[in-house]
């Protein structure tokens, strides 16, 4: 955004009747972007007084469902308010484009960071510290699935029946559509049809009803600097009624451990300390009572949805809608992901 759009949407926002319900005193001194945003915009909205929030709106470009998106996430936050699951408190949700010509949420700041790269402080020096991240990252999870969405008004955040059965047809799909570019076929997996076969037959008859984040991962929560303490899950805009173990079974795709296929790194180092997949999936059945028995069939459906999902945004690349050599990257990480997925499949 340019330094013309930033101080349009200052003024607008110090128009704006909403103003006077958010923390702080006197009107918006500074709009300053974040990082850290991968499908919307992030800014530290800073009053007179020096309170800090943070404002979240979608690109200039508004992309389609993006007031259904925010209006998802500030459902998910407001429900979330009187729960111990770490999140950004909801200070105000537009989902209209009066004010800045499309919807935006404001929230509470959170004083963190997200694990990836060089881990900041005592949580590189410290493996007692890493080893805790991991453990309140999986708690973090727990909670979460411990909340009940009909009493926390979420019981129509989606569609929990058949859910477990819906998940292959759907993802399959997509990844059948991406055939019709004949350079996507060039470099597809071959182990496409044959993961989605065996999902397809593994099924678990039944499963769990809970809040799903959808996206649960190291870029989309927040450590504390001062103590190994999860400080807040955000971006819920995916937040939907599932299976939770998907949850778990997504923010496993990103650990690695001793016999792993090769070709990918940990997000974040250092990364000795960190606990392996088995005792997190353990420790989540002891937080949670739930029988994690079956956690495998999860596991892989984490991998063959996020796979998916990336090689979405490898055939965009292909077509010339996003840069072709982060698409290539992420089609990289695809592979691994079906490598995961075909050895975990065969642990038979």
């Amino acid at each position: 955004m340019s330094d013309d759009d930033l101080k349009a949407d200052l003024d607008r926002l110090n128009e704006w009747p909403g103003l006077a319900g958010l923390p702080g005193e006197g009107p918006v001194a500074a709009l300053e972007p974040l990082t850290g945003g991968a499908q919307n915009l992030l800014f530290t909205l800073r009053r007179a007084d020096g309170t800090e929030l943070v404002l979240r709106r979608p690109g200039r470009h508004l992309r389609s469902g993006a007031s259904d998106a925010f209006r998802r996430e500030s459902r998910v936050l407001a429900a979330l308010a009187d729960t111990d699951v770490p999140h950004p408190r909801l200070r105000a949700s537009v989902l209209d484009e009066d004010v800045l010509g499309g919807p935006f949420s404001v929230l509470e700041k959170i004083e963190g960071f997200a694990p990836r790269g060089r881990l900041p402080g005592r949580y590189a020096e410290d493996p007692h510290w890493r080893r805790t991240l991991a453990l309140a990252l999986v708690d973090g999870a727990a909670k979460l699935a411990a909340v009940d969405p009909a009493r926390h008004g979420l019981a129509d955040l989606g569609r929990p029946e058949g859910w477990l059965a819906r998940q292959t047809p759907k993802y399959l799909k997509m990844l059948h559509g991406y055939r019709d570019d004949p350079a996507y076929r060039e470099g597809e997996s071959p182990e496409v049809d044959r993961v989605a076969d065996w999902l397809t037959a593994h099924t678990p008859k039944d499963g769990a009803t809970g809040i799903v984040h959808g996206d649960l991962q190291f870029a989309n929560v927040m450590f504390a600097y001062d103590a190994p303490r999860l400080a807040a899950i955000v971006d819920w805009e995916m937040a939907s009624l599932g299976d939770p173990l998907l949850d778990l079974a997504w923010i496993l795709t990103a650990w690695r451990e001793p016999g792993d296929p090769p070709g990918s790194d940990p997000q974040f180092q250092p990364w000795d300390g960190i606990p392996g997949r088995a005792e997190l999936v353990a420790h989540y059945g002891e937080s949670t009572g739930r029988d994690v028995s079956g956690f495998r069939w999860y596991q892989v459906l984490a991998c063959f949805r996020l796979a998916a999902l990336l090689e979405g945004s490898y055939a965009r690349a292909l077509a010339g809608r996003m840069n072709r050599k982060l698409g290539e990257g992420l089609h990289t990480y695809a592979g691994w992901l079906w490598a995961k997925a075909r050895q975990e499949m065969d642990r038979d």
